[in-house]
């Protein structure tokens, strides 16, 4: 990380243009590059009465970030993956999701680019309305069917109502109709070839196209890992906690 005074007195523009992800942090403090390029860091925190220490600790935070493997997501208990899921779920929701709406309805297109804007401000909306409806459904049922095989499991149901709770709703068909988020990007995909530009291109659409992309692949991740790590051990605890019922049916 640069020195902060030198960091203070440089253009937002210029900063950016160095490091994408500073975008997505100063929107995270409530400001919007695009809108004072050539204002330095020091001029648009002050404006914004922002801390422009905070917002460079910040930055060195997200640098720094890192997220877990998969193969230590397995090691987890299926709660801590749960609980990660969730968080991952919020901060789309919270963070990724306003600043790519935010780039999208505040951009003022360069010449070239208008009719392609002008069509991501029709489709963008209709994704993160599908997003945000898929996260829902996923959360009320499918968080909500492992927390309730785990109340099952410790006990907390009488016998008979913990058959009505098992037959209900079985994680084998909640894995039938799960989504892969990546299919729900394809139009955006197209629409941006594949998120490819000039090296000329302005950057605005620079910065526009490598967070659409980042945003594709995280959700690719994120899939992977409600498909190849969640379900199955969903599918186990079920198991197990059915074998558990059955084997107390067969015992009263």
């Amino acid at each position: 990380m640069q020195d902060p005074q030198k960091l203070n007195k440089t253009s937002l523009e210029d900063l950016v243009s160095h490091n994408y992800v500073f975008a997505s942090v100063l929107h995270y403090f409530g400001i919007s590059f695009y809108q004072y390029p050539a204002d330095s860091l020091e001029h648009v925190c002050k404006k914004h009465k922002v801390n422009p220490n905070q917002l460079i600790a910040e930055l060195e935070s997200w640098a720094l970030h890192q997220e877990p493997t998969p193969e230590q997501l397995y090691l987890n208990p299926i709660e801590v993956l749960v609980a990660y899921l969730k968080k991952k779920h919020y901060y789309f929701v919270r963070q990724e999701l306003p600043f790519l709406s935010n780039m999208i309805s505040g951009v003022k297109p360069e010449p070239g680019f208008e009719a392609l804007m002008a069509d991501l401000k029709i489709m963008f909306p209709l994704f993160v309305e599908d997003f945000i409806h898929h996260i829902h459904e996923e959360e009320s049922r499918l968080f909500k069917r492992i927390e309730l095989l785990q109340d099952v499991e410790d006990g907390n149901f009488a016998l008979h109502d913990a058959v009505t709770i098992l037959e209900k709703d079985p994680v084998r068909l909640l894995a039938e109709q799960h989504e892969i988020h990546d299919d729900e990007m394809e139009g955006i995909r197209k629409l941006t070839n594949d998120y490819s530009l000039e090296e000329s291109a302005p950057l605005t659409m620079k910065v526009l196209f490598h967070e659409l992309q980042n945003f594709e692949r995280e959700l690719t991740i994120h899939a992977q890992i409600e498909d190849e790590l969640l379900f199955p051990k969903a599918v186990e605890l079920e198991r197990e906690v059915l074998r558990r019922i059955y084997q107390k049916i067969r015992t009263n």
